[in-house]
């Protein structure tokens, strides 16, 4: 199985027109896909068999104002039919490079003291069976 990892770029729309099942959650606006490519920090990779599109990866850099910028990955998709050929790693491997590229943190890699405050809290037990307003 050949398949070509590409990251696409303002004027690359025309990559995405062939797209096999359940890639993507939805189908594909242009106008949206142009945007997002012309979006600075936003990143997608995409992954194409004989010119269809099998696999995507789509993150963007995240930048705070009292910490290091991070890299989010928004979305990972691969069709049923190329699914446990490493895909999905071979396509968020570039995001990760170019994260480090722009000095941001890879995912997992910046601390995160709400989220990880946040965990704590509930798995004490104080969340279960209600609501919380976090």
């Amino acid at each position: 199985m050949s398949v070509e990892i590409r990251r696409l770029y303002p004027g690359d729309d025309a990559l995405v027109k062939r797209i096999a099942e359940d890639v993507f959650d939805e189908p594909v606006r242009a106008d949206r896909l142009s945007a997002y490519l012309a979006s600075s920090g936003h990143m997608m990779i995409v992954a194409l068999a004989d010119g269809v599109v099998v696999g995507q990866c789509a993150a963007v850099i995240h930048r705070h104002l009292d910490k290091v910028s991070e890299l989010y990955i928004d979305e990972v998709g691969v069709s049923p039919a190329y699914q446990r050929h490493g895909i999905a790693r071979r396509c968020s491997t570039p995001c990760s490079r170019s994260a480090a590229s722009r000095d941001a943190a890879k995912p997992g890699s910046a601390p995160n003291r709400t989220m990880s405050q946040r965990a704590r809290f509930m798995n004490r037990g104080r969340c279960m069976g209600r609501r919380s307003r976090l």
